[in-house]
């Protein structure tokens, strides 16, 4: 059986709400609120990303003219002024777990979708790619219980996986089947990649016989 990991694609939002670099700090602000997103990308000719201008961004500028007692305020700039660039961006066919991990790993909470050229597709969101995550643990244990069944393991059925609050427990022997060279012994980093893969696990525990035997 052939899987595929849920996509960018699968979750993205694909209706847009965008600025161009000249967008004033006022109108950025009434999108924000009016949409109730927290950012939103900034485009140059109406389909290239170049930034992401966010609420942080716009707070920042406040704070910012405050601390200086600046004469000029944060409402004569624009989102080429206050946007946050380049862009975090991340391509339709990246799996949902690597969006969480940019989101994780750049501190964003959205991230553009784009194409050739940071042509604007989409946008992700962590209620979007969390959204993954709500999936019935009944639902999570039938799939990976079914990528088990990939791996060339004499009984694949001899595995109990147990899976509670997404969390995955795989526990039993895991023999290779007969006639197998030595390079294919060590099927558990297989098991745990294939694991990972199905929509909704948060993580994978490991018990000690499995790989040892009963």
């Amino acid at each position: 059986m052939t899987r595929h990991p849920r996509t960018v694609e699968d979750v993205m939002t694909t209706s847009v709400v965008s600025a161009d670099p000249l967008t004033p700090y006022k109108e950025i602000a009434r999108l924000l609120a009016e949409h109730r997103i927290s950012g939103l990308p900034v485009l140059v000719q109406g389909w290239q990303v170049v930034g992401v201008v966010s609420e942080a961004d716009l707070l920042a500028a406040q704070d910012k003219a405050a601390r200086r007692q600046a004469h000029v305020g944060p409402a004569s700039l624009t989102a080429g002024e206050l946007m946050t660039a380049p862009a975090v961006t991340i391509p339709p066919d990246a799996t949902v777990t690597v969006a969480v991990r940019m989101m994780t790993k750049h501190h964003v909470r959205r991230l553009p979708v784009t194409g050739a050229d940071r042509q604007l597709i989409g946008i992700v969101s962590r209620r979007d790619v969390l959204s993954v995550f709500l999936r019935p643990d009944t639902d999570i244990s039938r799939d990976v219980q079914r990528a088990l069944g990939e791996i060339p393991l004499t009984d694949p059925a001899a595995i109990t996986v147990t899976v509670r609050h997404g969390v995955v427990t795989l526990a039993g022997p895991a023999e290779p089947a007969p006639r197998r060279t030595r390079e294919s012994l060590d099927l558990i980093p297989l098991a745990i990649r294939l694991t990972w893969d199905v929509d909704g696990v948060v993580d994978v525990v490991l018990t000690r016989s499995l790989g040892h035997g009963t």
